[in-house]
Order: structure tokens, then C-alpha cells, then sequence
């Protein structure tokens, strides 16, 4: 059985080069007329994986090997009496006549409504609607390249004619990897980058991009490029790479991202130093908590719910970049950093806090809550809600010197934190527990509030108070922060 079948494969691989020779020569032409014992029916295509010929058997199998060799070519001779065309033995249709190929593409442009034939398109087998010798060949990949041109439409008027009025796409017959470069400019001036998502498809009808482009499997190419180099090999990979590299392709993401994430820790530090620490002018967001600490400590403490400003100071490309979230994930993730210290040793240089939830989290705490407690009578009963104000939310903006609060506090969540002192013993865990409970009771922390409603006027305006008297903290406003 395995050896019938491995001379039937030769025998289908020696008619293909046969009928595929320019030269019609008498040993071609004898070999074209001769009776044969199989014939392909079609092709099946499965899923990610080439085209499989299929054949059926013309003559019974027990008149070839049981009778007599006249009686053998007998039957042969009368069981194909009528020769297929040659593209039966073939995937693509190139040697089927015109008018059969012009009457696939009618049947198709009825479906679809166009000629932008998606790549290595099959015709179904089961289609009763497009011509019977086209079932399972090939479509676009005959119709839209250069033989088939050549062979079919150069120098016949009438024929080009006849694909214009049907919307036959000229700019397709051009090979793949023309199609992929213009795809890729219209995709850089759409989106400003070449950040391909690895399902992204050019959108079928949109005018913005080639009609030639359409369908188009724009991410996978883009995918394949970077993992296996599809298009970059042979003499032509150089000169093509050189191409890619003209617009500015990116042929490692995950350095890309990394490097975007330490641009914006960069511009973020910066801006911040420029303009004296005004974060909620430099932000330009409501106010949260910022990232200036007191002192001249280098590290920055970036909010989780950070987004890049749509403003001058930070460049376009970062606008709508989700700084906190990449810090975030970066801190209790690894995000970029896993398995590269050398990244982290980057990080660590930019001012990145990889350990803020302790010290600097417990820093932050006790400074607010001390300059709270010394704002309303040595009283830390502070409402769930209440977030440091910053001087534009009490009006206080026109003098900001003297405003009690520091910056980098504007906007802190004061009551969520005691709360979760009351309620989860936050931050009182370790050898520093009890130091930091006389800490609380020193300036007055409720442990056990009253429940109910609070009343309105319980908590005073910091506005009202600064307007009495101004405020004034040093250092560690007076209790030591461990």
C-alpha cells in the first residue's frame, strides 16, 4: 500500500513539471495524452496547514492488478475517455481559460460585493455557485499575480476593461511584501507608531487605508517578523530590514515598553524639579496624593491612579500613559524587571521606590495626622472620607506660602488610612508597632469613634484656621517617625 502510494505521488509530481514546461515537446505532448489511473479532485486546506491534494481511484483496483496487461490497458483506455484539464492537478487555476476564471470572479463579486479576494482563498468544494473545475483551487492567488497577467490579460484592452468594470484590484498583483510595507505607512501615520497588535486586521472598507490593503492580516506579518523573520530572509532581508528600520519598527516590544515607562519616570522628575515641586500645577489633575517628599529625598512616590497630562510639558507620545498602574505593577509584579536586575538597577538610579509601603507610607501618615491633630486641638477623630485639601479646593490659592499642609500631602486619603489602623491594625505590625501606637495616642487618635452620622461642623476648615493663625511644623513635627 505505502509503495502504490509513493508512485502515485511521483507520478502527480511528474505531471506537474510536465505541464508546467514552456516548451511544448512531443514527449510532453505524449505524456498529456495518456490514460491514467488517478486523478486529483480537489484540495483540502485545514487549519494551519498547507493544502492537501485529494484523489480518486479512475479504474477498480482489480483490473489493473489481476487481469492481463492488454486487459489492464483496456480498461484503462475506457475508463478515461475524456482528459481533465491540466489545473486538476494543481492549486492554483493559472492554465484555466479566461472566460472560466472571468465567471469565478463574477460569482464572487455577487457574494462579496468586491474583488479584495482575502489571500489564499479556497473555493469551497461544496460552492455549486462558482465553476466546477475551480472547487478547491486557489482564487486570489491565481487572479491577483504576475503570470496570470501576463499569461491572460497583457495587451487584451477588452479584457482589462472587463476586470475594471468588475473592481479587479490592480495594486494586488504586486508581491506580499509590498503590500505589508504599505499597510505599515498607512498604519505609522494613522496610529503615530508601529505598535501592530498581533489581531489586528485592515479594516475591509475603511477609504483611509489602500483598497489593495483590505483584510489584510496586518498584526500576525508584523508578529512573524519579530519571532521568526518571515520576509527577512534571503538576499532581499537586508535591504527590507533596512526599510522597517526607516519606520522606526520596533523589533523588541518588551524593550520598547520599558524604555516608554522609564521616559515618563524621567519627564515625571523633571517637571517636578522645573517647576519647584507644584504638583497640582504641573499635573494638572484633581488632587491626589503627590509625589514630592519633604527633604531632599530623591525617591519618587507615584499615585496609583497617575495619568499623564495632556500638557506641554510631557511629550506627546506619553499623553494618556498610565504611569501609576505601570509603577504598580512594576513594584508588586516585577513588570520589566523580572529576571533583569540590570533593569532594576536603571529604576533604582531614576528615584523608582520599590519599598514605599513601609517607611515612606507610615511617614506620610503621622505627618498628616500630626498636623491635623495640632489643627483641631490635639482631636485625630478623622472623617472617612477626608482627604488632605489642597489651597485651590479652600480658595487659598493666592497664597499658597501659607498653607499648612505640604505638597506632597495634597490630596492624601487621611481618614481611609486610620481607618485601616483602627480597623486592620495597618502599619502596626513588626517591632515598630507599639512605638507607633503611643505615637497615635500622643496626638490624640480615636480608637473606638462613635458611631452615627457626624455632625457638619465637627471638622473645621483648614481655610478658617490658617486665616487665625499660621501653623507651623518642622521636621518631624515633633514626634518621631520610625
Amino acid at each position: 500500500m505505502a509503495e502504490r502510494r509513493r508512485s502515485t505521488l511521483l507520478l502527480l509530481v511528474v505531471e506537474v513539471l510536465l505541464l508546467a514546461w514552456p516548451a511544448e515537446t512531443a514527449f510532453a505532448a505524449t505524456y498529456r495524452a495518456r490514460p491514467r489511473i488517478h486523478e486529483v479532485t480537489g484540495s483540502v486546506k485545514r487549519h494551519g496547514e498547507e493544502p492537501v491534494l485529494r484523489t480518486r481511484r479512475l479504474v477498480p483496483k482489480n483490473a489493473t492488478e489481476t487481469a492481463s496487461p492488454a486487459a489492464a490497458q483496456s480498461a484503462v483506455t475506457a475508463a478515461t475517455t475524456t482528459i481533465p484539464p491540466p489545473s486538476c492537478y494543481l492549486t492554483s487555476g493559472l492554465y484555466l481559460p479566461y472566460d472560466s476564471a472571468i465567471q469565478a470572479l463574477r460569482v464572487y463579486h455577487e457574494i462579496h460585493g468586491d474583488l479584495v479576494i482575502p489571500r489564499r482563498f479556497f473555493v469551497p468544494l461544496d460552492a455549486q455557485a462558482y465553476p466546477k473545475e475551480w472547487r478547491g483551487l486557489d482564487l486570489a492567488s491565481t487572479v491577483y499575480s504576475m503570470k496570470w497577467w501576463i499569461q491572460h490579460v497583457k495587451e487584451q484592452r477588452d479584457r482589462v476593461t472587463e476586470l475594471n468594470e468588475l473592481g479587479f484590484v490592480w495594486g494586488r498583483i504586486q508581491p506580499e511584501w509590498n503590500l505589508i510595507m504599505e499597510s505599515l505607512v498607512t498604519y505609522s501615520l494613522l496610529y503615530k507608531d508601529l505598535l501592530v497588535p498581533t489581531n489586528f486586521i485592515v479594516p475591509h472598507g475603511d477609504n483611509a487605508w489602500p483598497k489593495a490593503t483590505w483584510g489584510i492580516k496586518l498584526g500576525r506579518s508584523v508578529h512573524r517578523m519579530r519571532t521568526r523573520n518571515d520576509f527577512l530572509k534571503g538576499q532581499k532581508g537586508a535591504s527590507r530590514r533596512a526599510q522597517l528600520d526607516g519606520l522606526d519598527f520596533v523589533w523588541d516590544l518588551n524593550e520598547h515598553v520599558f524604555r516608554k515607562f522609564c521616559r515618563a519616570l524621567e519627564t515625571y522628575g523633571r517637571i517636578q524639579r522645573e517647576r519647584g515641586g507644584n504638583s497640582n500645577k504641573m499635573m494638572d489633575q484633581p488632587s491626589r496624593r503627590r509625589s514630592k517628599l519633604p527633604g531632599n529625598q530623591k525617591t519618587l512616590s507615584i499615585a496609583g491612579d497617575f495619568v499623564v497630562p495632556a500638557t506641554s510639558g510631557w511629550p506627546e507620545e506619553l499623553h494618556g500613559y498610565r504611569l501609576g498602574e505601570k509603577a504598580c505593577a512594576v513594584r508588586r509584579m516585577g513588570l520589566y524587571i523580572k529576571d533583569k536586575p540590570e533593569r532594576r538597577k536603571i529604576l533604582e538610579n531614576l528615584g523608582f521606590p520599590f519599598n514605599t509601603n513601609a517607611a515612606l507610607g507610615w511617614f506620610a501618615v503621622v505627618h498628616a495626622a500630626a498636623l491635623y491633630s495640632q489643627l483641631h486641638g490635639r482631636n485625630l477623630d478623622v472623617p472617612f472620607k477626608y482627604r488632605i485639601p489642597a489651597p485651590t479646593e479652600d480658595g487659598y490659592e493666592s497664597n499658597i506660602e501659607a498653607w499648612p499642609w505640604p505638597e506632597y500631602l495634597w490630596g492624601f486619603p487621611l481618614g481611609q488610612r486610620l481607618k485601616d489602623i483602627r480597623v486592620k491594625g495597618a502599619y502596626l505590625h513588626g517591632d515598630s508597632a507599639e512605638l507607633r501606637r503611643s505615637q497615635l495616642d500622643a496626638l490624640g487618635f480615636n480608637w473606638k469613634p462613635r458611631r452615627g452620622r457626624r455632625p457638619t461642623k465637627q471638622v473645621a476648615s483648614t481655610k478658617q484656621v490658617t486665616r487665625t493663625k499660621r501653623v507651623t511644623i518642622t521636621n518631624t513635627t515633633q514626634v518621631s517617625v520610625c
